[in-house]
């Protein structure tokens, strides 16, 4: 169980306190925009450029991804940068959006490495880190770099396990915890972070364990890719776990990732539907005119999004990012 040098009691929420930002409640801000940049298939140079555009236009938030190997999954010959390191450069590059991972996966880091790997990019930024976690899912990778494929009980159980030691050395001076598979003992993490604590942000629609864990540990929930339906009926499996676990639904964020199939105008939005159709076009996606793409995010905000983060791949289409900085923005912000 967790537990700290003094208290070696049960767990009880010492570290769910923290916000995105601001404190606020469901509907008492407008929705937040994000994009995920998923550092594969691109140069280095050219993500910078593109990080330090979404800084300085607007956007409330930037994450990347956690894959050694492209997603989806290939031959594992496609470019791919490691998490940690473009973390790091993501903050160095950028001043004013918070920044994450959807989501660090549980298997590749200690976990207590892994916090103290978060607090550093939380002091680079400046106090704009969130901590996205995972249980991972890639088998392709894990066998290229010698992990353990586990089932998905025990991936979840480390999920769950590695969670806490990271809420922990987050929100206290010493973390002690003994778990099935990882263990911390009087752990310390000086300097403290910039932020008291670092936001939790748990990924995954699993609605047993996933959404669980989250309502019990995490200060957000993201989901990848899904349609407004699946989101809205996930979002009131969320609300139940909170109930379950004695949480308040409105203290924990909900985000959701679309794929960014939008065009600069109707024209250009047929081009790119039928360019990227093929792969993109799975799931939960802004497709469509910058009107389309205001239509959405608006049922996507109504179904209890409180950010959507559009994610990006290669080769990036600046003008439908221009288009939705200047018609897409202000009109999902006016309400």
């Amino acid at each position: 169980m967790f537990a700290t040098a003094a208290d070696t009691g049960g767990f009880a929420h010492p570290y769910i306190d923290a916000r995105f930002g601001e404190p606020r409640k469901v509907g008492l801000m407008a929705l937040k925009l994000g994009v995920h940049t998923g550092q594969q298939d691109v140069e280095l140079d050219e993500l910078r450029r593109l990080w330090r555009y979404i800084d300085g236009n607007g956007w409330d938030f930037i994450s990347i991804w956690d894959h050694f190997y492209e997603a989806p999954p290939i031959d594992g010959t496609h470019p791919a940068f490691e998490a940690i390191a473009a973390m790091t450069l993501l903050a160095a590059e950028t001043e004013h959006v918070r920044i994450g991972c959807h989501v660090f996966c549980m298997n590749y880091r200690n976990p207590a490495l892994l916090a103290k790997s978060l607090m550093t990019i939380d002091h680079a930024s400046h106090g704009r880190v969130e901590a996205g976690l995972g249980a991972g899912w890639h088998v392709q990778e894990h066998a290229g770099y010698g992990y353990t494929f586990p089932s998905v009980k025990e991936r979840l159980d480390r999920l769950e396990e590695g969670i806490q030691i990271i809420g922990g050395m987050f929100s206290q001076d010493r973390t002690t915890f003994s778990g099935e598979y990882y263990r911390a003992e009087e752990a310390t993490l000086f300097p403290r972070p910039v932020q008291s604590p670092i936001p939790i942000v748990v990924g995954g629609r699993g609605e047993k364990r996933t959404l669980r864990i989250a309502a019990q540990y995490a200060n957000g929930w993201n989901v990848p890719y899904i349609n407004v339906e699946e989101f809205e009926r996930l979002n009131g499996v969320l609300d139940e776990w909170c109930d379950r676990v004695d949480r308040d639904p409105s203290d924990l964020e909900r985000s959701v990732n679309l794929h960014m199939l939008m065009g600069a105008n109707e024209a250009d939005a047929a081009r790119v539907l039928e360019e990227r159709a093929t792969t993109f076009t799975r799931g939960g996606a802004l497709s469509g005119s910058p009107q389309q793409a205001i239509e959405t995010l608006k049922r996507y905000e109504e179904s209890g999004a409180q950010r959507v983060s559009i994610a990006i791949r290669p080769p990036i289409e600046w003008d439908a990012l221009q288009a939705f900085v200047e018609e897409v923005m202000p009109a999902v912000r006016a309400g």
